[in-house]
């Protein structure tokens, strides 16, 4: 064969297509051309994604700022013979990087999804003989047999089909199965209108066929999403990039202070030695030794809360992500509809009749002028029966209503409207026996079906209403209305104002014959028109509207018609009947070329129709250049481009495809659009708690700098020893520090816009808020340093860096109070209200005590026994922080009052 695949094998006849590929459909392949091919084409599987090594998610834990300046801190203890400092601060590393090593290997997507996709069996014709064989071993030029309920193994050209209709919603993003046939169509012709066409990694939901293999593995349309996938770049995200960014901001400010601390003291003629131990405790001080451990158990915390409401997320900065998201790009299908064809109205000649109910389930209720219909008859009985004969789809009665469905969606819509009024097809069929299908026929756009009944045979027509209408002579009734030109144009306007409303539309039609050969689209009676639709999630339009009023926008971007994606859109709230029409996929092939005011247009638009997978990329890079943080919904294999190139791609976990669900940040295992808005809900809720914990750790962290630095200024001694600020760093700040974490955020916190996604972690009110509370928190354990040296006679006692020590960490343990919204009040507010702080202070405060009492522990931290006056001296000192802090607080609190709401303040 040519070594070159046929570019458009739609667009060429069968004949030309097998001849191209050296087989005869009547024998297939030889196992030695199969052998050849094989060495030629490879395997017929998608290629692995080069992933991380485990030594590589190792490695990079340790590679951000802080982390690095933590290592240097130990190294410079090491070489200056703190041999105790040196092993604890690398004890924090080490946990530190086993729980983000953990927690990563854990959450890293792998590519099995894709393989998964391709481990299937296919039936091929190989020497003449049917034999089942792993897809993995199909070439180009293999003879395929299909049957409904097949997956497809490969790119096929069809040669041969009957009834054959495929469901490629999760590649093109169509709602309704595409009727299949061999006819060659335009080269031009865009994939999801290929009707010779199969492709991998589609189902086949009706009929049989037979196909050639024109593509295998990463040539399939399949492979080159996959291709397109692994290309797509992960960014940072805000922040990763704000606590890289809080790293470096840290590095100029510590050689400053340990400078300034070293040349002040040398100035003095303090010894060297003593200046160099005081700028190891000052970067000991400095770099903030539980930020990182609390960073990941604040946000893998953040992840089991979310597993709770049913919402995985994959990865833990994603959790903070979640909280800055502005913008929503979802998908159609089976995101914010039901992916099920619902009959919503009969259109008959005595006028339209509604249905109620949605979905696979047979409650439901007729209505005509809005009176309802207790049993039908006439036409509406008719029509009912007709589009339960005419079809090859099947239900099992289930419990409580629900149904079991195999088969075309549209035709499952009519089986259940005939089970909503008490019509089950096999009764039906017992009366009157099948004795003919005149199977669905792509170029006639219509299906008959044959029925014995009283020695006749009674036809049930449905189909396409421009085919159905033309067939017809005559309208249903008692008197059998001949259709004029007038009426048929009548009736295909009906059927197109029905379409413009975003409904699919059969129309059904009727005759009695003699011969069961009789031709079956002459002389035909037409019954009526059918309409229905994919429902919309019942939860979706109050989602949507939350989303609103919490900043978020929400996007439609589906591959449907405009009609049907408008209706859509009205029906779930993204747009009113005064809005402009969707915006068509083509208005983003090129959007680099774009005019402003076109670009503001798109931004503008909530509903965009007949979009590619391309036009998703571009839509949501549109969104990214003008600043937005975009979330982008899907569960087809179309989607997964789009979903890893989004901030954050949410797929759905019952509907989704394993590619869309690896590609994701966040798998929806209820498949509910709401579960989106409790997941941002939670995301702005952890930021704000990062937020409060960075505040928390990094102004008791610089309390301690800060206590060093005035102490050498004055001339004081250590009041710090370097192990004791490490031990308040792993211990004191730890634990309150992760339980701010489990504060449950306020009740307006929705009512907020989102936060800008440049605004950092800490702005400059957060800042100015640090320094204050780690200047109060210093100046109130060096105040107790002098008190404590009065107590015993001079500085140089154990006892009085243990009143100092003590000061500090009760001090830093009170702290966690000043980490309240200033709005809410100073008894109830969201942090007196968590659990968790209480058992954090409680259990620290434990160990505190302990490590002046506990005899190895006091002999490592240098702490000694202090009398009760020293007490009062570590009680009363450790209060001052928290009592001004509580002043502060209340007046801004009133100052925020009179203020508009500027999104999230704390």
């Amino acid at each position: 064969m040519n070594d070159k695949p046929i570019e458009t094998p739609w667009a060429t006849d069968t004949s030309a297509v097998t001849e191209h590929y050296e087989v005869d459909p009547e024998t297939g392949l030889s196992d030695s051309t199969v052998a050849a091919r094989t060495d030629q084409f490879g395997p017929n599987t998608l290629r692995e994604q080069e992933q991380r090594s485990a030594w590589q998610t190792l490695f990079d834990q340790f590679r951000s700022a802080i982390v690095l300046l933590l290592a240097a801190a130990g190294v410079a203890a090491f070489l200056l013979g703190k041999f105790v400092e040196g092993v604890s601060i690398f004890v924090v590393l080490v946990i530190n990087g086993a729980i983000g090593f953990v927690t990563e290997r854990r959450a890293i997507a792998s590519v099995e999804s894709l393989q998964e996709l391709s481990e299937i069996d296919a039936r091929v014709r190989r020497d003449g003989e049917v034999v089942t064989i792993s897809a993995a071993e199909l070439v180009p030029g293999d003879i395929v047999i299909l049957n409904a309920g097949a997956v497809v193994p490969a790119d096929l050209r069809v040669l041969e089909a009957s009834k054959l209709q495929a469901d490629e919603s999760a590649l093109t993003g169509e709602s309704v199965p595409v009727g299949k046939s061999s006819a060659p169509v335009d080269g031009d012709t865009p994939l999801a209108e290929r009707e010779n066409m199969l492709y991998k990694g589609t189902h086949v939901t009706r009929g049989t066929a037979e196909a050639v293999v024109v593509a295998t593995g990463m040539d399939t349309e399949l492979g080159a999403i996959s291709a397109s996938l692994a290309k797509t770049a992960r960014e940072k995200t805000p922040l990763q990039a704000d606590l890289d960014e809080l790293g470096h901001t840290l590095v100029p400010f510590l050689l400053v202070v340990a400078v300034i601390v070293l040349v002040s003291g040398w100035l003095r003629g303090q010894d060297l030695f003593l200046m160099v131990e005081t700028a190891i405790a000052l970067a000991i001080a400095t770099v903030p030794e539980g930020l990182p451990v609390v960073a990941t158990l604040l946000l893998a915390r953040g992840m089991w809360r979310m597993a709770d409401r049913d919402a995985l997320v994959s990865n833990l900065a994603s959790v903070e992500t979640l909280g800055s998201t502005n913008v929503i790009c979802t998908d159609k299908t089976g995101t914010l509809t039901e992916n099920e064809m619902t009959v919503t109205e009969y259109l008959l000649p005595s006028g339209s009749v509604s249905v109620t109910g949605t979905g696979i389930h047979s409650t439901g209720t007729f209505e005509q002028a809005g009176e309802p219909i207790e049993t039908p008859s006439g036409p509406l009985l008719e029509a009912l029966e007709v589009g339960v004969l005419c079809n090859n789809a099947s239900v099992e009665p289930g419990s409580e209503g629900d149904l079991a469905a195999t088969g075309d969606p549209t035709e499952v819509a009519l089986l259940v409207a005939g089970l909503k009024a008490g019509i089950d097809r096999s009764e039906l069929l017992e009366t009157t026996p099948e004795a003919r299908e005149v199977s669905f026929d792509p170029a006639r756009k219509m299906m008959a079906t044959y029925h014995e009944v009283d020695g006749q045979y009674r036809v049930a027509v449905k189909g396409a209403p421009e085919a159905v209408v033309e067939a017809a002579d005559r309208v249903l009734g008692e008197d059998g209305t001949e259709l004029s030109d007038t009426d048929r144009e009548a009736w295909l306007a009906e059927s197109e104002r029905l379409a413009e409303d975003g409904l699919r539309v059969l129309a059904l039609a009727t005759k009695t014959v003699s011969d069961v050969e009789a031709a079956p689209y002459e002389g035909l009676s037409l019954i009526g028109l059918v309409a229905m639709i994919d429902p919309p999630r019942a939860e979706v339009e109050d989602t949507i509207h939350r989303c609103q009023d919490a900043g978020v926008r929400v996007v439609m971007a589906t591959g449907d018609h405009a009609g049907t994606a408008r209706n859509v859109g009205r029906s779930v709230g993204l747009a009113t009947a005064e809005d402009p029409e969707p915006v068509l996929g083509s208005a983003l092939d090129d959007p680099e070329s774009l005019a402003e005011s076109e670009r503001d247009r798109l931004l503008d638009a909530s509903i965009f129709a007949r979009v590619s997978p391309e036009n998703k990329l571009d839509l949501i890079e549109l969104h990214q250049t003008a600043g937005s943080v975009v979330a982008m919904t899907g569960d087809g294999v179309n989607d997964a481009p789009a979903l890893k190139n989004a901030d954050i791609g949410v797929a759905m976990g019952q509907r989704g495809t394993q590619v869309a669900r690896e590609a994701s940040d966040m798998v929806l295992r209820d498949d509910n659009f709401e579960s989106i808005y409790h997941a941002i809900r939670e995301g702005r809720v952890i930021f704000r708690n990062i937020r409060k914990f960075v505040v928390y750790l990094m102004s008791c962290n610089l309390s301690e700098l800060l206590a060093i630095l005035l102490a050498s200024i004055v001339g004081f001694p250590l009041p710090l020893l370097p192990l004791q600020i490490l031990f308040l760093n792993v211990v004191t700040d730890i634990f309150p520090a992760f339980a701010l974490g489990g504060c449950a955020g306020d009740s307006e916190i929705m009512c907020r816009p989102p936060r800008d996604q440049d605004e950092p972690i800490l702005t400059r009110t957060h800042w100015t808020e640090l320094g204050l509370y780690g200047a109060l928190i210093a100046v109130a354990t060096v105040g107790a340093f002098a008190l404590g040296g009065q107590l015993y006679g001079g500085m140089g006692h154990p006892e009085v860096v243990t009143i100092s020590f003590l000061t500090l960490a009760f001090a830093q343990l009170w702290h966690v109070f000043n980490m309240r919204d200033p709005a809410s009040g100073v008894v109830r507010n969201e942090v007196t209200e968590n659990g968790y702080v209480w058992g954090a202070l409680a259990l620290s405060s434990l160990l505190v005590v302990g490590t002046v009492y506990l005899p190895g522990v006091s002999l490592a931290l240098g702490t000694a026994p202090i009398q009760a006056e020293g007490w009062l001296v570590v009680l009363g000192m450790s209060l001052v922080p928290l009592l001004v802090g509580q002043v502060v607080l209340a007046l801004r609190g009133r100052l925020n009052s009179h203020e508009p709401d500027s999104g999230q303040r704390s």
